[in-house]
């Protein structure tokens, strides 16, 4: 496991701790979930393009045509 210091503005950290204590998790805890979502996202927006990329436009609107059928 890695140590990471960041330099916050008090203000935002103030924000942070509070937001913590409100999930009863530590401010640690609180930035580790944080990390979690934000890679997360990446990582869906990597794949989405990648997907994206591969696609066929035609088809995919004829799909939404049919769909638009129901």
């Amino acid at each position: 496991m890695s140590t990471l210091t960041i330099r916050l503005p008090d203000d935002k950290h103030e924000r942070l701790k509070a937001l913590a204590e409100n999930r009863r998790i530590s401010v640690n805890k609180l930035i580790d979930e944080l990390a979690t979502i934000a890679i997360a996202n990446h990582d869906a927006r990597l794949r989405f393009a990648a997907r994206s990329a591969r696609g066929n436009v035609s088809k995919a609107l004829a799909v939404l045509e049919r769909l638009g059928d129901l």
